[in-house]
């Protein structure tokens, strides 16, 4: 019994498993949860989570890790609304954002595998430089938006649902493809698990740590977008504490910390959870202030995970 319960625990079904209960239990007795108008909210508020989570699966399945998304993710939805201030054209304020965005993870993915810096000290000062660049651009005060256009971005819907949920499905569907069904990505799993190995056969362990990092910072800069043209400003305090609810739901899907394992299924499932613990106090009108507790409970729980299932995987090899 103790041992079948343990790979329900650890197994990725048994993470779906355990998801669908935990959804069934939540539907029953949080009044109003079941709603379209709730689930399409809580699909909208997990959204710049769940797209910037996978890219974040790459990077810790490599090994590596990011602190600097969040303001990334603000940097870029600042340089959007700037630059399509500043042009009157909304797709170059889009270029603008993307760019910036992916120079950001370049100069990460650069420093860390060309100079061989550590990953946290670097991506934990890139956090300070980027949001003081958000910062210092706009005086520290949101930025509005000119063209009323802008707002289409979120607020158009296909087939009834809102486009950034319609992006953050895309998104999943090609980076689990990406990790699964391509060189690249069995390249990075090969590279989490051993990296000496993976050079010896012939991988370019230098050129795919820069490629992950830079593929990081294009995604940080739609998320950017799409919270940018939801909350309608650019704001240079958004997505404050992102890479920590980012790098919870990664490793509450089962990647791994010591590299070497991802799945996309997980992932998603990790986004949802993070979301419905948020939807759930807020429909039961907890105070804000209980959220960062439940947050840092979800964190240390899914390092506890990570450890349980790398002990096991341990045993097994």
């Amino acid at each position: 019994m103790n041992t079948s319960l343990k790979k329900i625990l650890l197994g990725e079904q048994g993470l779906v498993v355990i998801f669908v209960l935990a959804f069934a239990i939540v539907a029953v007795f949080v009044p109003n949860f079941l709603t379209e108008r709730n689930m399409l909210g809580l699909l909208q508020s997990v959204v710049t989570i769940g797209i910037v989570a996978c890219t974040m699966m790459l990077c810790l399945a490599s090994r590596d890790f990011d602190l600097s998304v969040g303001s990334t993710v603000a940097f870029s939805g600042m340089i959007a609304v700037m630059a399509s201030n500043a042009t009157g054209s909304i797709l170059l304020g889009l270029i603008a954002a993307l760019i910036c965005g992916s120079l950001v993870g370049l100069i990460n993915g650069v420093v860390i595998a060309r100079f061989r810096i550590n990953a946290l000290i670097t991506t934990l000062a890139t956090m300070q430089i980027v949001r003081g660049f958000a910062l210092i651009s706009s005086d520290g005060r949101a930025v509005g938006i000119n063209d009323p256009n802008f707002y289409q971005l979120a607020l158009s819907k296909f087939l009834g649902v809102p486009t950034p949920i319609w992006v953050m499905l895309v998104l999943f569907i090609a980076f689990g493809f990406i990790l699964n069904r391509t060189v690249f990505g069995k390249n990075i799993l090969a590279m989490g698990g051993n990296p000496e190995a993976s050079r010896l056969a012939g991988v370019n362990v230098v050129s795919m740590r820069i490629w992950i990092f830079a593929l990081q910072g294009l995604v940080c800069a739609i998320a950017g977008i799409l919270l940018a043209s939801r909350i309608t400003s650019g704001q240079p305090n958004a997505a404050t504490g992102l890479e920590l609810s980012v790098i919870s739901a990664c490793v509450l899907g089962g990647v791994s910390l010591a590299g070497g394992r991802a799945a996309m299924t997980g992932v998603i499932v990790g986004v949802l959870i993070m979301g419905i613990a948020e939807n759930v106090m807020n429909l039961l009108n907890i105070q804000a202030f209980y959220q960062y507790v439940v947050r840092g409970l979800i964190l240390l729980l899914a390092v506890l995970l990570d450890n349980l299932r790398s002990g096991a995987a341990g045993r097994k090899g």
